[in-house]
């Protein structure tokens, strides 16, 4: 299973980029990724090559949890029975 995009930076080396961690791309005119972190990279890939990719990557994760057997699937009752996370108001009185 693909987990992550092979991209090129515009200088030469190959890396590999996780797209769930991609906020935005824009071609300023070279492709700049802007992850969530704020971390920033200029790449050989186009805006189209790179929105394709992500696609492309988005559509097999799809397809390989659609074809994944049930019994290996995680059942709503697993789901149920997590442990939650605490909320916590970001100002006082919000809660």
């Amino acid at each position: 299973m693909v987990v992550v995009l092979l991209l090129q930076r515009l200088n030469g080396p190959v890396f590999a980029l996780n797209p769930d961690l991609i906020e935005r791309a824009e071609a300023t005119p070279d492709t700049v990724v802007t992850l969530v972190n704020g971390s920033r990279y200029i790449i050989r890939e186009s805006l189209q090559e790179l929105s394709r990719l992500v696609r492309d990557y988005r559509a097999h994760t799809a397809a390989a949890a659609y074809r994944m057997p049930l019994d290996r699937r995680p059942s709503t009752a697993e789901f149920d029975s997590a442990p939650r996370g605490t909320v916590v108001a970001l100002r006082p009185g919000e809660l």
